[in-house]
């Protein structure tokens, strides 16, 4: 097991439900999407700009978003620490493990901070 670089999470249990609740939210985010192509057969940029434009949805995709970003987190962290281990890299997994988990956390934050930047820009 490893030791206290667990996200900012402090147990396996609020790992496992954030997990699943963010999965919740995805799926609620999903059926919406499939409503949205059954209610609009033929959907346009105009009909698709205009589910857009309502605040409500524009709020519900920054929760899919923000549950999309903390359900990759908690992933990504999983397959960092199964499989980036000494056995594999040595005495060196630490330090490549640590790297890899900086880069994926960067990357979520930048693909939250852009998609809230194309969600709610001009």
């Amino acid at each position: 097991m490893v030791s206290g670089t667990m996200n900012l999470l402090r147990s396996g249990l609020s790992s496992w439900l954030i997990q699943r609740l963010s999965a919740l939210v995805l799926g609620a985010y999903t059926l919406c999407l499939f409503g949205i192509f059954i209610v609009h057969p033929e959907i346009d940029y105009g009909t698709w700009k205009a589910v857009f434009d309502n605040n409500l949805m524009r709020a519900f995709s920054v929760v899919t978003l923000v549950a999309t970003c903390a359900h990759g987190w908690i992933g990504l962290w999983t397959v960092f620490t199964d499989y980036l281990t000494p056995r594999l890299f040595a005495a060196r997994a630490t330090a490549i493990r640590k790297a890899f988990q900086t880069g994926g956390a960067f990357l979520i934050a930048v693909y939250l901070f852009w998609g809230i930047q194309i969600l709610w820009g001009s």
